[in-house]
């Protein structure tokens, strides 16, 4: 039978009511009597968790004093709100931080409470997408990807630059073996190139190659004053995407996946040379598909409608690649330029030199004179040699006397093994 138990009156003042001193005892003498948590509850009437509580209490208290739950008011609420999506950056931890130096000490729990509906909200924006279709010959997106490619029957890391125009969806593809700034800069310049003129913008994403510093909380870059000075000559305006928000440019991102995975996939190449004439004709082949979005042909978009929005090209050419490197000359003649050796007068070994990379040269100066100039190479691991640079060094097959090979124990003994030859076969 259920034994009446009662209460206190209502507390005042945060004051949380406790059970009655005479429930308490019952609990006990109950647990006494070998009772489980879960009977005493039920018989009494109680949350199990209350008799748990009492029972490994000493003594029955009459009023457990809880501090009341903290709440921010309106005013509290709106300025924590403005310190989410300002200066804490989306950081609960730090909105509550700096709550707590301004005199409103919050609990973690209560603030991430507060904000909760605003972190949807902003969850939300991030996620939702409008695309964005620009105008004919309004913009270049560009990107770069890159992935471990067989050539010449080993596994090489290759870069790809990939850059698609906003409104065909025409797409142009370069291989490197690096990602450095000249290498996009080659690359935005072949893409010009390919086209066969300008757009108005190009938008690319926040890597370090372009952009020196961003301002996530302004949402504003600041361009690399080499990329600046890239676009004056070529007279386009550069571009950002959004700081954290790669899928602005998402039409690249979409070309990047589809070089990777059709334009390469699992395909081995003899070199990289036939990796790059590979790609010529890929790129001719991707421009005839059915776009998914356009329901177009890239190439019939591009030739009926861009071509004639586009920019000229310059009428002078424009250099898209001068790098200027120091490399000592190692013992074997050769300077190491992105896995691509060439070689050096050998009589400069152990001395510091100046490489100049550019789009189709590579030269050597030693001080202010010029003393080698290569054809540039993109095949990883290959030597580039100038037989000029060995004079005094190499000797020719014809100058290299015949070796007498050294007498061995047989010769000392008189003996050859012909003789033993020639017993063998008697015994025979």
């Amino acid at each position: 039978m259920a034994m009446d138990v009662g209460f206190v009156a209502p507390p005042v003042d945060g004051e949380v009511p406790m059970v009655e001193a005479e429930a308490v005892k019952q609990m006990r003498v109950l647990a006494g009597r070998g009772w489980g948590v879960k009977g005493i509850a039920r018989e009494l009437g109680l949350a199990r968790n209350t008799v748990r509580r009492y029972l490994r209490s000493p003594e029955a208290a009459e009023v457990q004093v809880r501090p009341a739950a903290r709440r921010l008011d309106t005013a509290k609420l709106a300025e924590a709100v403005a310190l989410f999506d300002g200066e804490a950056e989306g950081n609960a931890v730090v909105v509550r931080r700096l709550l707590e130096t301004r005199g409103t000490p919050a609990s973690l729990r209560t603030v991430q409470r507060v904000l909760q509906g605003r972190r949807r909200e902003v969850r939300a924006a991030d996620l939702a997408t409008l695309r964005f279709e620009t105008a004919p010959g309004r913009q270049l997106q560009i990107d770069f990807g890159q992935r471990r490619v067989w050539i010449a029957g080993r596994q090489v890391t290759v870069h790809f630059l990939v850059a698609v125009l906003g409104y065909s969806r025409r797409l142009f593809v370069k291989a490197f073996l690096c990602e450095r700034q000249d290498d996009w800069l080659e690359g935005i310049a072949c893409a010009f190139r390919h086209f066969g003129g300008l757009p108005k913008e190009v938008l690319g994403d926040n890597s370090r190659c372009l952009v020196a510093s961003v301002n996530r909380g302004a949402q504003t870059v600041v361009f690399q004053p080499a990329y600046l000075a890239f676009c004056r000559d070529w007279d386009v305006t550069p571009r950002a995407c959004k700081p954290y928000r790669a899928r602005t440019k998402g039409k690249t991102e979409s070309g990047v996946k589809y070089v990777k995975r059709n334009g390469i996939a699992g395909r081995r190449f003899e070199s990289f040379a036939a990796l790059e004439g590979h790609l010529v004709q890929w790129m001719a082949e991707a421009d005839q598909r059915i776009h998914g979005t356009t329901g177009r042909r890239p190439a019939d978009l591009f030739t009926e409608v861009e071509l004639a929005t586009l920019i000229p090209l310059p009428q002078r050419p424009l250099p898209s690649r001068v790098r200027r490197l120091r490399r000592v000359v190692s013992n074997d003649c050769l300077v190491d330029i992105d896995t691509v050796r060439y070689s050096v007068p050998h009589a400069l070994v152990g001395e510091h030199v100046e490489v100049q990379v550019r789009d189709a040269t590579v030269e050597v100066f030693a001080g202010a004179k010029r003393v080698a100039a290569h054809a540039r190479s993109s095949e990883p691991g290959a030597i580039v040699r100038d037989p000029a640079h060995f004079v005094g060094i190499w000797r020719t097959p014809a100058e290299i006397p015949a070796a007498e090979p050294p007498p061995g124990q047989l010769a000392a003994m008189g003996r050859s093994l012909s003789d033993y030859t020639a017993v063998i076969e008697e015994a025979a």
